[in-house]
């Protein structure tokens, strides 16, 4: 049989990669770290009213299951066996938040996104609520009180979805991130599904005590939570739950196979840009842009308005480590603006011919403020702006003005980090999927001034995803010792031009980015730096 040639690839393990705006299955090589095929999906996303963001969670589920079936159609016209994947992990968009009925399975609600405004009145009058000298929300979470959050998306569904109330009534209803809905849909669903998160999703609830590791009541009570909807917390890489999937799938192979790791997005880019030590750190360019680095076994608090995060636990008795992270709410989601909104861009792969041509943004700078500004400023007034207009502005430069906001945005969340750690980053590790624009990369070179490195394989998230599902008890597939971790192929940009002009561009973003402050509601927030 042509398929036992192939059983010198060694175990395999599979990686769902399910994003704000795709979905991707992927499969690697547990010995080498090989990518050997994927498939991704394009996802919808509904804006019902404006600041409004919400997806479907069937559709989103149906997109994880397309990926898998069209993936292991792409394994078998390679010849590769697909029984030899061995374990499947899964990383996700974070914060997105999905209320379902454990007895038939249908979501309550439609999923409400990370970057929905929605609850902003909630956010003030909970903010109130909070006493001025005992910030207990950001002291247990490492979280500032906003709109990013899952807490406050659920108890704007708690109060305003009468289906979602009656549910937990009756005791019907079951809440998760993303990363919930899947696992517990992948692993049977109303039949004996596993209702569980890991501990990087959870930190990322704001119902999660990030010290003791577990769901705080002080803080259920305050965001009106009943701790029944909520799912079990597991470490980040072990059997959860072993996959049952539906009869009508070509992708029977996969049934029976441990569903084993779990990371929300940005832990999983972490894990699979390798950055175990404290202080190493990397840059994800997807919908949004994040930055973490490294903090080890201890929670650092920032002064600079990053946030104190869970970055992994990789098995049940390993240690948890921490990350501080500065989180940028729009990266790629402008550059579907200028395709979807303004029709400006054919595709996405676009806005690099278009930025090429301009080769400057001519004086023109972009904020793009859709969802308030996240760190440093946490200021949910701000809005989206493009100044510095003349009658010489085109579409090229607004193009090229677009690709410089992501890296300006990029250096303030470095400027924080480097306060915060007190020792400056000597390059920037980098990945994502426009990482791939090296005008981009280029032109973050440039803004940071110092090297930018990147992964030759970009999908470090699913590596990620795939390495904890590969290293878990029971499963021991793929080792994380350090002398076992592949060594990584990167492509390097260096800076190009003097300190002295990145810095006077960078001093006029900073100008129009207060321009973009107070917007929303006639005057500046008191929310600021958390």
């Amino acid at each position: 049989m042509a398929a036992a040639k192939k059983a010198v690839l060694g175990p395999l393990v599979g990686a769902v990669d399910q994003g704000t705006s795709s979905t991707r299955f992927l499969v690697f090589n547990s010995k080498t770290a090989e990518l050997l095929s994927h498939h991704q999906v394009e996802l919808k996303q509904k804006f019902p009213k404006e600041g409004w963001v919400e997806q479907d969670p069937k559709e989103i589920l149906q997109s994880v299951y397309e990926c898998i079936e069209r993936t292991c159609e792409k394994l078998t016209e390679l010849n590769i066996d697909i029984s030899a994947i061995k374990a499947i992990g899964v990383s996700n968009q974070r914060e997105t938040t999905v209320v379902w009925d454990k007895y038939t399975g249908e979501p309550l609600y439609n999923a409400v996104v990370w970057l929905d405004l929605r609850t902003q009145g909630t956010v003030e009058m909970l903010s109130k609520r909070i006493p001025g000298n005992n910030n207990f929300v950001k002291s247990k979470t490492g979280l500032p009180l906003s709109t990013y959050f899952s807490a406050v998306k659920l108890h704007w569904i708690l109060e305003n979805v009468r289906k979602v109330k009656k549910a937990v009534e009756e005791e019907r209803a079951l809440f998760g991130t993303i990363d919930s809905w899947l696992i517990w849909s992948l692993t049977g669903g109303p039949n004996g599904g596993v209702h569980c998160t890991d501990v990087t999703n959870a930190s990322r609830t704001m119902l999660f005590n990030i010290h003791s590791l577990e769901w705080d009541v002080e803080l259920c009570e305050f965001f009106e939570v009943p701790m029944t909807i909520l799912p079990n917390i597991r470490s980040s890489s072990e059997i959860y739950g072993l996959m049952k999937i539906s009869h009508s799938l070509k992708a029977g192979a996969l049934e029976g196979v441990p569903l084993s790791g779990c990371l929300g997005d940005q832990s999983a880019a972490l894990v699979g840009q390798m950055c175990f030590q404290d202080g190493q750190a990397k840059n994800t360019y997807g919908t949004g842009c994040f930055l973490l680095c490294n903090t080890g076994q201890k929670c650092v608090f920032s002064d600079h308005g990053l946030l104190t995060t869970v970055a992994y636990k990789l098995g049940r008795d390993k240690p948890v480590c921490y990350a501080l992270e500065g989180s940028v709410a729009i990266a790629g989601a402008v550059v579907r603006w200028l395709k979807d909104n303004l029709g400006i861009l054919k595709s996405s792969d676009e806005i690099e011919k278009l930025a090429k041509e301009a080769g400057t943004s001519y004086g023109c700078y972009f904020v793009p403020a859709f969802s308030g500004l996240y760190a440093p400023y946490w200021e949910p007034s701000a809005r989206g702006i493009i100044c510095g207009l003349t009658q010489f502005t085109n579409k090229q430069h607004i193009a090229f003005a677009a690709l410089e906001a992501v890296c300006f945005q990029t250096r303030e969340i470095l400027d924080a980090m480097n306060k915060d750690c007190g020792i400056p980053l000597s390059h920037l590790q980098v990945d994502g999927g426009m990482t791939n624009n090296k005008i981009l990369m280029q032109l973050q070179a440039d803004i940071l001034c110092i090297p930018v490195v990147k992964p030759s394989m970009p999908e470090t998230t699913a590596l990620g995803a795939a390495m904890a599902a590969g290293a878990a008890e029971g499963v021991g597939v793929w080792s994380l010792e350090p002398e076992d971790l592949s060594a990584v192929t990167m492509e390097r940009f260096e800076p190009q031009i003097n300190e002295e002009e990145s810095e006077i561009r960078y001093s006029t973003w900073k100008k129009a980015v207060q321009k973009s402050m107070g917007w929303a509601t006639g005057q500046p927030s008191s929310n600021g730096v958390p």
